[in-house]
């Protein structure tokens, strides 16, 4: 009888392949990381020709090494950049490239950076973005995604469905190396798919299938989360009052 490998199996050779090929840059080692990759820059290029890139004004996009070219990109063609602080502790940062100085830019696409130039954004001040840039550690064809297992980009998608702020038609594009897309991956309820998948050498619009949650599915949400992330647990006091 044929088992799929778990995504803890799938992970782990993800990331041993990228370390014991060369693929793998810093931050090293890449093992429980979003890991970033050789040809990050081509694919944040790549990216950046399409038109769910070009007609996004606001664009929300994960902390993370391998997406800082999509960062510094999106700063330079006049978008905003939503990006949720390392871990949700800080809730969400907002880069609003007409506040920053030009020569900052660069500087202010890093986290460091983006702590100094950005301004926080809480529950009532969150804004829509237009299309979502997230991390992977591997990736299918037909859009299912796992990061590397702490649920952080499931959460950030889950608090701004629950505030409206995102829907079914927004779109979701990750950015990977080749050797990170595998054949198959089996989701959970709580996981979201992608619509597009951006590599240094090809674009795979993935016409998913796969359902996105509705919102957060609070039977997941564990006491240390909510003790850990101010956002989440003040969402939850308000939908209870």
């Amino acid at each position: 009888m044929f088992l799929m490998a778990s995504k803890e199996d799938i992970r782990r050779r993800i990331w041993s392949r990228m370390e014991r090929e060369g693929i793998a840059r810093f931050p090293r080692p890449v093992y429980g990381r979003i890991p970033n990759f050789a040809g990050a820059e081509e694919a944040a290029r790549r990216l950046a020709e399409l038109d769910i890139f070009r007609k996004a004004t606001r664009v929300k996009v994960n902390p993370d090494a391998p997406q800082l070219p999509i960062r510094r990109l999106a700063l330079r063609a006049g978008k905003e950049v939503l990006m949720p602080a390392p871990r949700l502790r800080s809730g969400f940062l907002i880069l609003d490239p007409r506040e920053i100085p030009q020569p900052r830019l660069e500087e202010a696409a890093t986290i460091k950076g983006a702590f100094h130039y950005g301004k926080e954004a809480g529950l009532d001040n969150l804004p829509r973005p237009y299309l979502i840039v997230v991390g992977s550690v591997a990736v299918t064809p037909d859009g299912a995604r796992i990061g590397k297992g702490e649920g952080y980009s499931e959460l950030e998608f889950a608090i701004l469905c629950e505030l409206g702020l995102v829907d079914e038609r927004t779109p979701i594009v990750t950015t990977v190396h080749d050797v990170q897309v595998v054949e198959e991956i089996d989701l959970d309820p709580y996981d979201v798919p992608v619509d597009w998948i951006v590599t240094p050498t090809q674009v795979i619009e993935t016409r998913t299938s796969r359902p996105r949650p509705p919102g957060i599915l609070w039977q997941y949400i564990s006491e240390k989360l909510l003790k850990e992330i101010p956002l989440l647990r003040l969402l939850k006091e308000r939908k209870a009052q």
